[in-house]
């Protein structure tokens, strides 16, 4: 998603519509309102919304941090929801969709994605909290890049897989389903371990 794109459609169609019927001066306001940096969040999340309702139509992949613009796409979409409710203003239909379908779990299914090291699992253990406050259940976890699935011969990653159970047990105490996908090498070409079969394969054992 490229926001500052999104700011500027958006900001042009403030300007087409609110801005249709405004004198000069009136224009010059409006332009100087749509500079400060609510405008970004609006047009960033309306563009979210109106991505996540594509999903009706086909199958969408969101690959997003979790901390930053994740955290305040779920704040406004929680407070837009509240506030539709509350008033029953005018909001497009996909704003207006976007909350109760990241809630239903035949229309979403959200994946963490950790390394088995303390930092990203505490960050996504953090997320799924977080998600929780917006009554939103992940469906699994998935632990990238384990050393534990293979046979590991150098010193320097024997230690490191011997400190991964730890992680891969903090992981299972907070999910349900947890897929675990073994570290590749880098220089393996990747039309020889296709990740992405990996994983559905995983996913497919752990459903």
């Amino acid at each position: 998603m490229d926001a500052a794109a999104e700011t500027r459609a958006y900001a042009d169609e403030v300007m087409r519509t609110a801005g249709a019927g405004l004198d000069a001066a009136g224009r010059a306001l409006l332009e100087e309102d749509l500079r400060s940096p609510c405008t970004e969040e609006i047009a960033v999340f309306r563009a979210f919304a109106r991505l996540v309702d594509e999903g009706a139509h086909g199958f969408v992949v969101i690959d997003t941090a979790p901390t930053g613009h994740t955290l305040l796409l779920l704040d406004a979409a929680e407070a837009y929801h509240r506030d539709v409710l509350r008033t029953r203003g005018e909001a497009p239909d996909e704003v207006r969709r976007l909350l109760p379908r990241l809630r239903d779990p035949a229309f979403t299914r959200v994946l963490l994605v950790t390394l088995p090291e303390a930092t990203p699992v505490h960050e996504a253990a953090q997320l799924q909290r977080d998600l929780a406050r917006a009554e939103i259940t992940p469906f699994a976890w998935v632990v990238n890049q384990s050393l534990v699935p293979l046979a590991v011969t150098d010193p320097v990653l024997v230690r490191r897989r011997a400190a991964e159970p730890r992680f891969h047990d903090e992981v299972r105490a907070l999910a349900s389903r947890v897929v675990v996908v073994p570290w590749v090498d880098d220089a393996t070409p990747p039309w020889a371990e296709p990740g992405d079969r990996r994983v559905a394969a995983a996913a497919e054992a752990a459903a």
